[in-house]
């Protein structure tokens, strides 16, 4: 089979898969991918991290392109982060110069010069961000008749970051509206890790069209996973600077302010640590990525910024700091280890918290019994409609009204086509859109709340919250929270940035800059941010866990053993009912122990048609004495109690766009993706 798809392809790609690459053939997947890819199938390829997906979807598309002459740009290449395409660049550029092709970067941080350059010259492929392709949509400065006619393929990496939130609903409606201007239909291409649900993924990334999934979505279960409890994060980095001296070693933490605590604890350990997160300058993460590809005995602590398919090199041990919340996650992570021929993949959680033990715990059983969680795209995407109905106005002025609705209604086939109508009713009623002669445009109010820019906020799915970007001198470190700049009473203001302490020096609040300077102080960090609520099956895991019902193996340290012991002796009091255990609290008010998740909880509390009254979290739903939660899963849902809870939740979450919708949309969409009644009713059973 190998063989038989090498020779299906271009005679030039031939000679320098051998030759210049050095291959003796085709992975597995790299060679199902060639037949349905030269065929113009829609495909899903499927692959754990470093298993060659690029490669199984570019061979055959630059393949395709030599044999039947492509002109540029023919292919859009879309990453989830700016810091993959940077990394993909010279890649792809090598493949595609196998067929005298070439690529271009275009993303936020490619400057007008090279954006011009490129615009004269087209690339073959253009690798880029959905936000970007949104930003050459609306651009005056675009043709976008001759930029996108000749699009025959979209490669969508990391399709699996994109499907699970907003942005997913972006591309795949930015994609609809580059089709009106390709004049050959295009051939769609997803690369991903191992999902739970492949041909749901594919069937909604799609559309029309033949499709096929490539490689296997199979969860393996061959690695080396140790659970150690170290209870601190000062301990974490103890450990981490004795452990594997001379190796390279990759920390993940779960949120920015601890990797830059654990990257200033190590560096007073004398440990070689570089950094990467979203908050540091492109140029400060480019320092980190090329020196820890390069280096052998350091540490790099990232967030998931260096958990998606960034190259970094030949990894030797992945730790993380805590646990991620997903299976998935975890499995990216893990990926990162094990490419050498002839070793295994590695992985250690070092926990500093009960909490974080026991998640640790839940991800490895479901791993080990070969979970991996189902992509699923947040349900209705309303907010997304409103922006698509803006972006297309700004892209086509003039455009009749009923094509905008007819537009928009293809873009999300899955959502009740007369609400689609509706939403665009109202944004006309409320100002933000306006019709004159039956032809559509921005109005009053969508200037008012879009127009910052160049209507920039109109580029991307999500919200970003103001930061300040750090310089010291003319070097950009990164940006930090407003916040962390406010003047302490007692000293010097001493952030944290890069795994450095920098001193405040001056603020500067219509350039948005804060001016540093290196200092011995000790510094500290703060930016905003939401944690998500564990899913069901996380949660369920974590009963199992506690509850010794399972005999899976958690390849504890004796630390871990341990920790296990302590852990399940504080839920061994609770009174049993049914699958739900009772504790009764000092207060007089009833902890009711689900194990189900803060989104089945949330949707129990609602019952009680006063969300104040009641306390949620991932395990537990709290309440006043005297009432039963399995009384509640018989209730149906407060309207007016949800109407509020919707409405406060789209406020402290800021749920872009929300202004474009009747407050009757804003509650379904907060609700539906708040709220899991679908495991509610799991949970019910016996």
């Amino acid at each position: 089979m190998s063989q038989e798809a090498f020779d299906r392809l271009h005679g030039a790609l031939q000679y320098h898969i051998v030759n210049s690459m050095g291959w003796t053939g085709l992975r597995s997947t790299q060679a199902d991918a060639v037949e349905p890819i030269l065929a113009g199938k829609h495909c899903l390829i499927l692959a754990p991290t470093a298993g060659g997906k690029t490669e199984a979807a570019t061979i055959p598309v630059l393949s395709r392109m030599a044999t039947e002459e492509w002109s540029g740009p023919s292919v859009l290449y879309v990453c989830p982060i700016k810091a993959l395409l940077n990394n993909l660049e010279s890649r792809l550029s090598r493949y595609a110069g196998f067929v005298g092709r070439t690529v271009q970067v275009w993303h936020g941080d490619v400057g007008q010069g090279a954006k011009a350059r490129a615009k004269r010259t087209p690339p073959d492929i253009l690798l880029t961000t959905p936000e970007s392709l949104e930003g050459m949509l609306i651009s005056t400065k675009v043709d976008r008749a001759s930029w996108f006619g000749n699009v025959r393929v979209v490669i969508v990496d990391e399709l699996h970051a994109f499907a699970g939130d907003d942005r997913g609903w972006h591309l795949r409606a930015v994609i609809k509206r580059i089709e009106a201007y390709a004049r050959q239909p295009i051939q769609r291409i997803g690369l991903s890790a191992t999902v739970g649900n492949p041909g749901e993924l594919l069937d909604w990334f799609a559309g029309s069209g033949e499709r096929q999934i490539v490689g296997s979505s199979s969860v393996s279960t061959d690695a080396d996973v140790t659970i150690d409890h170290v209870g601190s994060m000062a301990n974490a980095a103890t450990v981490i600077s004795r452990l594997h001296r001379g190796a390279k070693r990759l920390v993940f933490c779960d949120s920015r302010s601890k990797v830059e605590e654990l990257a200033v604890s190590l560096r007073t350990m004398n440990t070689r640590t570089f950094v990467s997160h979203s908050s540091l300058s492109a140029s400060e993460r480019k320092l980190a990525e090329t020196a820890f590809a390069e280096e052998r005995d350091c540490v790099i602590v990232a967030t998931s910024t260096l958990e998606l398919g960034i190259d970094v090199g030949d990894l030797d041990y992945v730790i993380q700091i805590d646990a991620p919340s997903t299976v998935s996650s975890f499995l990216q992570r893990m990926g990162r280890t094990g490419r050498r021929s002839g070793s295994r993949r590695s992985f250690l959680f070092l926990t500093t918290s009960d909490e974080a033990f026991l998640l640790a715990c839940a991800i490895t059983t479901l791993w080990r019994e070969k979970y991996v969680e189902h992509i699923k795209p947040p349900p209705l995407p309303w907010h997304m409609v409103a922006q698509q109905m803006m972006a297309l106005v700004l892209e086509r002025p003039g455009l009749p009204a009923h094509e905008v609705v007819a537009v928009a209604q293809a873009q999300f086939p899955e959502l009740d086509p007369a609400t689609v109508a509706t939403v665009f009713d109202f944004m006309v009623g409320k100002g933000i859109l306006f019709i004159s002669s039956g032809l559509a445009s921005m109005g009053p109010e969508g200037e008012k709340l879009f127009g910052r820019g160049h209507f920039l906020d109109l580029l991307s799915a999500f919200a970003s919250p103001m930061v300040l970007a750090a310089r010291h001198g003319a070097t950009e470190l990164g940006y930090v929270d407003p916040m962390a700049v406010q003047q302490q009473k007692d000293g010097p203001t001493v952030l944290l940035l890069g795994g450095r302490s920098w001193k405040v020096t001056a603020v500067d609040w219509s350039k948005r800059t804060v001016a540093v300077e290196p200092t011995a102080d000790k510094g500290k960090s703060r930016w905003l941010g939401t944690s998500r609520w564990l899913g069901f099956e996380v949660c369920q895991a974590m009963r199992r866990v506690l509850l010794r019902e399972g005999d899976a193996e958690l390849g504890l340290s004796k630390r871990g053993t341990a920790q296990l012991d302590e852990v399940r002796e504080l839920i061994t009091a609770p009174e049993r009912h049914g699958s739900l255990l009772l504790e009764h609290l000092p207060s007089g008010r009833l902890r009711w122990w689900t194990f189900a998740g803060g989104a089945v909880n949330s949707a129990l509390a609602l019952r009680l048609g006063d969300i104040g009254s009641t306390r949620v979290d991932d395990l537990w739903v709290e309440t006043g004495p005297g009432v039963s939660v399995p009384t509640l899963m018989q209730v149906e849902v407060n309207p007016a109690a949800a109407e509020s809870f919707a409405a406060d939740l789209a406020e402290r979450t800021g749920l872009k766009f929300a202004a474009c919708l009747r407050r009757e949309d804003l509650v379904a969409v907060v609700t539906s993706r708040s709220l899991d009644e679908e495991n509610l009713l799991r949970l019910k059973r016996p």
